[in-house]
């Protein structure tokens, strides 16, 4: 176990190996902007864990302060935000200054600091034999059990939408029950679908010939 001084301590599938959706996300304990956080203090509710490559670059600094601005949109879904990059603490620290000195903006959430790659490793955001960041841009969808249930991945030249982050996560909300899926496009208040029927009574009795595999419904 890595000791105070160092970022993380973390245990995890096969190092370097990508998460998969229904994987139990691996465990760490960490320092970060609000002091030491483990992943298991957010069980309870959905989490949305986001890397990126460096602090002090222009991509990341624009996604947090939109992701910033947006707290309390994620709040309103009961869902907390963790932020994360291989840079120390101490960058960190700095690197929020700046951005609430030149440009106004509070991060709100805490920013867990991983110079090791340890965690970038644990989530198989860089493989297991790489030393750089480069890839360590990344998000997880994380339900109040501790599973993995979506993840998004970006280039470094190509930043984030909020919005689509937002909609996603109302998306797994609304799904969670397993009772209906989410269309194309789809925005909270929308129609959902309903499961198909895989029988072959549901196939001859439907109206239509779509009717048993394609059917809308008012969301819950």
């Amino acid at each position: 176990m890595i000791q105070a001084g160092s970022a993380t301590s973390a245990i995890g599938p096969t190092l370097g190996a990508p998460l998969r959706i229904g994987d139990t996300v691996p465990e760490f304990t960490a320092r970060t902007t609000h002091g030491m956080v483990r992943l298991s203090d957010f069980r309870g509710r959905w989490l949305v864990f986001f890397s990126h490559p460096a602090d002090f670059t222009p991509v990341c600094t624009s996604e947090f302060v939109a992701i910033a601005a947006a707290a309390v949109r994620f709040e309103a879904l009961g869902c907390s935000l963790l932020g994360h990059s291989i840079d120390s603490l101490f960058s960190h620290l700095a690197w929020l200054r700046a951005i609430h000195d030149a440009l106004g903006v509070r991060v709100p959430f805490p920013v867990v600091e991983d110079p090791t790659l340890e965690i970038a490793r644990a989530f198989g955001m860089v493989p297991a034999d790489v030393n750089h960041a480069a890839s360590v841009r990344a998000v997880y969808f994380i339900n109040p059990d501790g599973v993995l249930m979506a993840s998004m991945f970006y280039p470094v030249s190509v930043g984030r939408s909020v919005d689509e982050m937002l909609r996603t996560l109302a998306a797994l909300q609304q799904t969670a029950s397993g009772t209906v899926m989410t269309p194309a496009e789809w925005q909270p208040g929308d129609a959902v679908l309903m499961p198909p029927e895989f029988t072959a009574e549901a196939v001859l009795a439907a109206e239509a010939p779509t009717s048993w595999f394609y059917r809308q419904t008012a969301a819950p």
